[in-house]
C-alpha cells in the first residue's frame, strides 16, 4: 500500500526520525529528508536511500522556527515528488532548568520547533491531502505530552500541545481520508536522551552505565529503552490498510511509564 506515497520526515537525519525514514522507505516510500548535518552526511543519504531502497529521496534545509521554509519544505514534496502522502512532525529541541531559571529564548525556540512546526507543516500539507483524498499524519509526541516531569516545562508543554493538535486535527479530517495520530514514547535511546545521561552522570558522579540505569529506573518499569526502528515500526502500522480506521489515536509506548 505505502510504494510510491511520498513522505516528509522533520528532523530525519539522525535518531528517531533517521529510522523512521528508513521505515518508511523499506516499504517504498519516497522521501523527503529535513534536519540539521553537515554537507557530507546530507549528500550520503542522499545517494544512500535510493542506492538501498529503489526510491526517490530529496532533501530540505527548511528551518523549523520559520513558518515560510516549512510551507516551502511541503511545497518541495509536491514540485519534486506530486504531493504529500504521509506526514511526520518529529523534529523537536530539549533544555532543561527550573521553571524560574528557564531561558526564555530555550522557551520560544522549543514551542516553536517541537509543537509550532508540526501546526505549520499540517496547514501546509492538508489542501493537497484533501484534493487527494488520501493522507496520513503523525505527530512525535512523549510520555511528557501526558505526564509532568521537573525541569521540563517548555517539552511538556510543547508535547501536551502535540496531543491537542493531533486531536483537533483528526476531528477536523475524520471524513476525508486522512488520519492524524501521534505516538508517545518513553526514553528512546537517541542523541538527546544521550546528552540527558551524560548530564546525570557527571552530575551525580555515576559511570555512564550506571546513570543510565538510574534514568530507566526512575520512569519506565520494564527498564529497557524503546528503540527507534519500534517507533517506525508503528508509523509503517499506522500509514498502511490496517491502520486506516485509527484517527485522533493518542498512542503510548513507554514501558508501561504511564501505567503507573
Amino acid at each position: 500500500m505505502l510504494k510510491g506515497k511520498n513522505a516528509i520526515v522533520t528532523g530525519s537525519t539522525s535518531g528517531i526520525g533517521l529510522a523512521i525514514a528508513h521505515s518508511l522507505a523499506a516499504q517504498g516510500c519516497n522521501l523527503v529528508l529535513n534536519g540539521l548535518g553537515e554537507k557530507a552526511l546530507i549528500d550520503w543519504l542522499l545517494a544512500e536511500f535510493p542506492k538501498q531502497y529503489a526510491i526517490k529521496a530529496v532533501y530540505s534545509s527548511a528551518d523549523m522556527t520559520k513558518p515560510d521554509q516549512i510551507r516551502d519544505m511541503v511545497k518541495t514534496c509536491d514540485s519534486t515528488l506530486g504531493g504529500v502522502d504521509i506526514l511526520v512532525n518529529n523534529a523537536g529541541i530539549q533544555f532543561t532548568a527550573p521553571v524560574d531559571q528557564f531561558p526564555e529564548d530555550k522557551w520560544d525556540a522549543i514551542i516553536a520547533i517541537n509543537m509550532s512546526a508540526a501546526f505549520h507543516s499540517i496547514k501546509a500539507a492538508l489542501p493537497g491531502m484533501k484534493s487527494q483524498g488520501f493522507g496520513r499524519i503523525i505527530n512525535i509526541a512523549s510520555v511528557h505530552g501526558l505526564v509532568g516531569s521537573e525541569n521540563k516545562v517548555a517539552y511538556v508543554a510543547a508535547k501536551h500541545g502535540i496531543v491537542g493538535i493531533t486531536k483537533v486535527a483528526a476531528l477536523e479530517n475524520a471524513a476525508s481520508g486522512i488520519t492524524v495520530n501521534a505516538i508517545c514514547p518513553g526514553w528512546v535511546l537517541t542523541p538527546l536522551v544521550q546528552k540527558q545521561i551524560d548530564d546525570k552522570a557527571k552530575a551525580e558522579k555515576l559511570s555512564v552505565e550506571e546513570a543510565s540505569a538510574k534514568l530507566l529506573g526512575e520512569k519506565q518499569p520494564n527498564k529497557r529503552f524503546i528503540s527507534p526502528e519500534n517507533i517506525g515500526a508503528m508509523i509503517v502500522f499506522l500509514c498502511g490498510e490496517h491502520g486506516a480506521p485509527m484517527t485522533g489515536e493518542i498512542i503510548t509506548m513507554d514501558g508501561g511509564w504511564t501505567a503507573q
